[in-house]
């Protein structure tokens, strides 16, 4: 079992530059054994990427993630999604007593340099668990209470960050931790769920879209694609996932589709989270985008259902890889990432510069999912969209989930609160 228990995440310094091995691990066992085990990488990697700054944090919580995320692949060989409180107590013991050949009792890196291709390569001497050593004798492995709560705090908190990502809707950890012998000491982490959804306030969207507007007129070569980025992922509420290219799936413009009887246009994801498909309607300013993006390309106004072009196309050839040489290929959900990113920061340095530093640092801080939790909570309190028809675009199980974004931030609450009488008809008395 040992050889199929690799890292997964490299250091803070090297995790956002990818590793071939651990790409090539994944897409196998989403071809064999878990659907969605690349969705649920890729969560993870988000959720450590807003660890990197502290090192100590994000060598505790990519210890733990790459654990459980082998554990659910390999052990359980289930989707995170589908793991209950009653599955998580099947990790917990696997934790107390794990397989011999998974503990190790020298702490090496997880990742090496490979001396062959010079490459970073995951580290066959790595074990998920440390043995102790008495007086340089090994002793059998044992983990103390507070570890393991510990281990569930994290993951709890891993938990949090998958609902608000609309991955799950239920966390197991925090409900072991509540209970029982789990019960949390106090001070080990807030276990309790966000506040608020994370999407950006009606200003800072807009200076985001003005950034990406004044981007694409000073170099349409490079940023006609990312305003059509941020307004499809903004209109349709879609994840990054959702837009990017991963084995068995390659995002193209005949994902736009008009329907034969109604005349309408919908976009349609054919595989999602949890493997459903949707078709989003679109709304007249997103198709006027895509006219704009069309033209820009090349393209005639409006696609046909076998038009094969990708949505996003490279602007210049990849060095590597299965896409070596080819410039008219899909975009990666890193290179996406990348690329709404460095949109945040532009936008974040105009916001500054005027002054407004409080909405730079929150833009600075947002992630690209951000984006879908925008277009859903301004569509709810802005546009006045009824629940069931943002529910059905947004691909949520339930109302319950849709119904989170109403009145999503402390300050429309307590706004909306703060002209409340305590007798309406004070008035006429």
């Amino acid at each position: 079992m040992s050889n199929i228990f690799q890292p997964l995440f490299d250091s803070p310094t090297h995790v956002e530059e990818g590793n071939e091995q651990v790409n090539r691990y994944l897409t196998q066992v989403a071809m064999n054994r878990v659907n969605d085990a690349l969705l649920a990488y890729e969560l993870a990697y988000e959720w450590l990427l807003e660890q990197r700054f502290s090192e100590n944090n994000f060598k505790s919580y990519r210890s733990e993630v790459t654990i459980f995320l082998l554990w659910a692949f390999e052990v359980e060989e289930c989707s995170v999604a589908e793991i209950t409180r009653r599955v998580l107590m099947r990790y917990v013991r696997f934790c107390v007593a794990p397989p011999e050949e998974l503990v190790g009792y020298h702490n090496v890196p997880q990742f090496i340099v490979c001396k062959t291709t010079k490459e970073r390569m995951p580290n066959p001497a790595w074990r998920p668990f440390r043995g102790p050593r008495i007086d340089g004798v090994q002793a059998p492995y044992q983990i103390t209470e507070r570890a393991l709560k510990t281990k569930l705090a994290i993951l709890s908190s891993f938990f949090n960050f998958l609902i608000e990502a609309d991955y799950t809707e239920i966390n197991p950890a925090m409900v072991l931790l509540k209970n029982g012998r789990f019960k949390a000491a106090y001070g080990i982490v807030d276990q309790s769920p966000p506040d608020e959804i994370k999407a950006f306030s009606e200003l800072q969207w807009s200076y985001i879209v003005e950034t990406a507007e004044q981007l694409a007129t000073e170099e349409p070569e490079l940023h006609e694609r990312t305003l059509f980025l941020i307004a499809l992922m903004y209109s349709c509420y879609l994840r990054i996932s959702e837009v990017s290219a991963r084995p068995g799936f390659a995002p193209v413009m005949g994902l736009f589709r008009r329907d034969n009887h109604t005349g309408v246009w919908g976009f349609f994801i054919p595989a999602s989270k949890g493997g459903k498909s949707r078709t989003v309607a679109l709304s007249n300013s997103m198709l006027a985008a895509l006219k704009r993006y069309r033209r820009f390309l090349g393209l005639t106004a409006l696609p046909t259902r076998n038009d094969d072009t990708p949505l996003f196309v490279r602007h210049r050839a990849s060095g590597r890889g299965r896409d070596a040489g080819l410039k008219n290929a899909n975009l990666g959900i890193r290179h996406l990432r990348d690329e709404i990113r460095a949109l945040f920061e532009r936008t974040a340095d105009r916001l500054a510069n005027d002054g407004l530093y409080e909405d730079a640092q929150e833009v600075r801080n947002m992630t690209p999912h951000a984006i879908r939790h925008t277009g859903i909570s301004h569509d709810i309190n802005l546009n006045q969209r009824p629940l069931a028809h943002v529910q059905a675009d947004a691909g949520h199980d339930s109302i319950d989930t849709t119904s989170h974004y109403l009145h999503t931030t402390q300050v429309e609450r307590h706004e909306s609160a703060a002209g409340k009488p305590i007798d309406r008809l004070e008035a006429l008395r």
